[in-house]
């Protein structure tokens, strides 16, 4: 068991700074450069040998993918601003213009260690028998396989591209990765200039032939170059270098949209034609063709990235082979919950008995799943409501909504067209739900609808009940597996009502009152969470024992961020773990000294949202006001979007977030960073021979206290205790 004097101590002591560095815009640290700081911890992990070695491949490939999304939208707005002269500085004080040159200066070292990560890795590779070779390592069997794979795997795909006065420079989509190539006429030596598209629907590795306990790959564009002859018969190859170029991916809607899902189709038909915001390009590249793309993309040289390596690292994912399981994680199956096994996988009758809180992904998300298809089977069933924001592709869940409607039930499906990256698959999903005769909503044209809800209203006798599901994260059985995640089931009456209340908002624009248990923004979330932060503040001035802990992706938002300062100055013990971006400074004498923050990177990604208050009994307690949420502490998410903010009172589930969830992730020593007054992160020390505490390994190991069936919830260990 570990104390709350443990959990809020086991960082460092707070420093004292001068004061003109914790006034004014100096108390907050720059978002943009914060999410940086966080995609270096990710890729960090690739350079962590606790960590296996082709999982290390993978966070170097996520962390390049994080980069080029970051790009696309960040990077891309700031530069409009900047473009239309706006100075406008955000919350730390920086104009547009300050923040894009000190993202630049980031993220181009941050790039480079990629690429320095990336060699070390090869090395430890080859030890294990995988092997990247280039065109001119192959040897005659090899080339043998290769012209075979060519021919009928790759040749009827490509498209060379001549570029002269008759073939304008063509268009390279967003993330397109293109090989230039200045070729020479073998009958009378004339040049020619021509480009050749990279299909995204190739592999970026091709397999070769080996003996067995030997991996070896060819990157595609080698396998290119080896067969230009067919490409362009009658050239020799004179130089060449390979480009990716990043587009702006934002998108703009008419808030007027007479059809918003046309309207939305239209908008990522622009996407895809959005302004090209950084390219990169080989080292080294022949000046003639660089000149040429440069000029073509409109591209300024602070645009372009000169790369002496591989160009489009998020393709690295593809080396990742199942062949080697011991330089893989260890097999993970989840859990399914006791409780739901002891009533004969009826989820009804398990809700029924009591709240469950599971965990995802250590208790598995089928569970959500059985849910809805067990309430589109139910002829008992008469209404389902959905919120969708990212779903899969072929997702169980619209499967299971398509047929409650089929079958004549009420299905009303609440689905997020501004889901970001996701919007293509949100309107087939729409398109597909309205076929099946469901009720499809899409919100607001001015605010996402981020909420995680389901509800199911069932007549039992004679009486209709209803069961609710709120969700820190979204219906992707995907993601599901590698996010960490709450799902709250319960039937209590008040709950189910204010869920009906929010489905009535998101449909009608009917604003819900006098809700329960629940806060939404934008209307009062925020006003709560202030309302809570002040009154623990109260608490410590009065003499009585206060605290907050809470996790979440992200905290910018500077009203939330001065009320945790005044918190801190009036003597309250805030304990956060926050995986992403931070905009409070904590650590800092006067201003946020008792104020902790530590990020949490490791095996799955973190994604809940909780937070905890002592409520005048500090933590841990059982008289604590216990929260699950959707939404972030950032500007949007309170602001601009419809989240959820739920408070949980059955004691279980209460214990089970306060001992066994946030205890576990302020103990954890393994994959904690800790965040010191600048905004840079550390790893967490471990002294020598000490045991590194791992929450990851904790919730794979020992199951949830409100997931138990019969077996009860004595033997289900607790970090922490709640009794007073």
């Amino acid at each position: 068991m570990i104390s709350a004097d443990f959990l809020h101590n086991a960082f460092p002591e707070a420093v004292e700074l001068p004061v003109e560095e914790t006034e004014g815009v100096r108390r907050y640290f720059n978002r943009e450069l914060s999410w940086l700081g966080f995609n270096l911890r990710v890729l960090e992990e690739a350079e962590n040998p606790r960590v296996p070695l082709l999982e290390r491949l993978r966070f170097i490939s996520i962390s390049a993918t994080n980069l080029d999304e970051f790009y696309t939208v960040r990077v891309a707005g700031l530069r409009e601003l900047k473009r239309e002269g706006n100075t406008t500085p955000a919350a730390d004080g920086l104009t547009p213009s300050q923040q894009l040159k000190l993202i630049d200066a980031d993220a181009r070292a941050l790039m480079d260690r990629q690429q320095t990560a990336w060699q070390a890795l090869r090395v430890e590779m080859a030890a294990e028998g995988i092997e990247i070779l280039n065109r001119f390592q192959l040897n005659k069997a090899d080339k043998e396989h290769l012209a075979n794979v060519f021919l009928n795997q790759v040749f009827a795909v490509l498209s060379p591209l001549a570029i002269d006065p008759a073939h304008p420079f063509p268009f390279i989509p967003n993330t397109g990765f293109t090989l230039a190539l200045e070729l020479e006429r073998m009958q009378n030596n004339k040049t020619l200039q021509a480009l050749l598209p990279i299909p995204a629907q190739i592999p970026r590795f091709i397999r070769l032939p080996a003996e067995e306990g030997q991996f070896r790959f060819i990157p595609l564009e080698e396998l290119l170059l080896l067969h230009l002859d067919q490409l362009f018969p009658g050239y020799r190859l004179k130089a060449h270098c390979m480009f990716r170029v990043l587009r702006d991916s934002d998108l703009e809607v008419e808030e007027e949209a007479e059809d918003l899902v046309r309207e939305f189709e239209s908008a990522l038909k622009r996407r895809r034609r959005g302004e090209v915001i950084r390219m990169k390009i080989s080292a080294k590249a022949p000046a003639g063709l660089m000149n040429i793309i440069m000029r073509e993309l409109h591209v300024s040289d602070e645009e372009v990235i000169e790369v002496d390596g591989v160009i489009g690292m998020a393709d690295l994912k593809e080396l990742i082979i199942d062949d080697l399981p011991h330089l893989l994680w260890p097999n993970f199956t989840p859990r399914v919950p006791e409780r739901v096994s002891d009533h004969d996988n009826d989820m009804f009758k398990a809700i029924r008995k009591k709240d469950m809180l599971l965990h995802h992904p250590y208790e598995t998300f089928d569970m959500v799943v059985r849910f809805l298809q067990q309430a589109a089977r139910d002829p008992n069933v008469v209404a389902i409501k959905q919120t969708l924001y990212r779903t899969s592709k072929d997702s169980p869940i619209v499967e299971a909504l398509c047929e409650a409607a089929e079958d004549g039930k009420s299905v009303t499906a609440l689905v997020e067209l501004k889901a970001r990256f996701d919007e293509a698959a949100n309107i087939r999903q729409s398109r597909r739900l309205e076929r099946a005769g469901a009720h499809v909503v899409y919100g607001f044209v001015d605010q996402k609808t981020h909420a995680k809800i389901s509800t199911v209203v069932r007549r039992e006798g004679d009486q209709l009940v209803t069961y609710s599901h709120f969700g820190t994260g979204n219906y992707h059985p995907i993601t599901a597996k590698i996010y960490t995640d709450l799902s709250l089931f319960t039937c209590d009456a008040a709950l189910g009502r204010d869920a009906v209340k929010v489905f009535n908002y998101l449909s009608g624009y009917a604003m819900p009152e006098h809700l329960e248990n629940l806060s939404i923004s934008p209307t009062d979330m925020k006003q709560d969470l202030i309302k809570m932060i002040e009154a623990e503040a109260e608490h410590a001035r009065a003499g009585r024992a206060a605290g907050i802990w809470a996790k979440m992706n992200s905290l910018i938002e500077p009203d939330v961020i001065d009320a945790l300062y005044a918190a801190s100055q009036a003597g309250v013990p805030i304990s956060l773990v926050i995986r992403g971006i931070c905009g409070l400074r904590p650590g800092i004498k006067g201003l946020s000294e008792n104020i902790r923050v530590k990020s949490i990177v490791g095996r799955f990604l973190e994604h809940s949202r909780i937070c905890c208050f002592g409520n005048g009994h500090g933590l841990p307690s059982r008289n604590a006001r216990v929260f699950i949420s959707s939404a972030d502490w950032m500007g949007r998410n309170l602001n601009r979007r419809v989240e959820t903010l739920i408070e949980v009172h059955n004691p279980t589930v209460k214990a089970q977030i306060v001992d066994q969830v946030m205890a576990a992730n302020m103990a954890d020593v393994a994959q904690s960073w800790v965040m010191a007054p600048d905004g840079k992160f550390t790893r967490a020390s471990v002294p020598e021979g000490q045991f590194a505490f791992n929450c990851h390994r904790f919730f794979m190991e020992f199951p949830s206290l409100s997931g138990r069936g019969s077996a009860g919830a004595a033997d289900v260990p607790k970090l922490t205790h709640t009794d007073d």
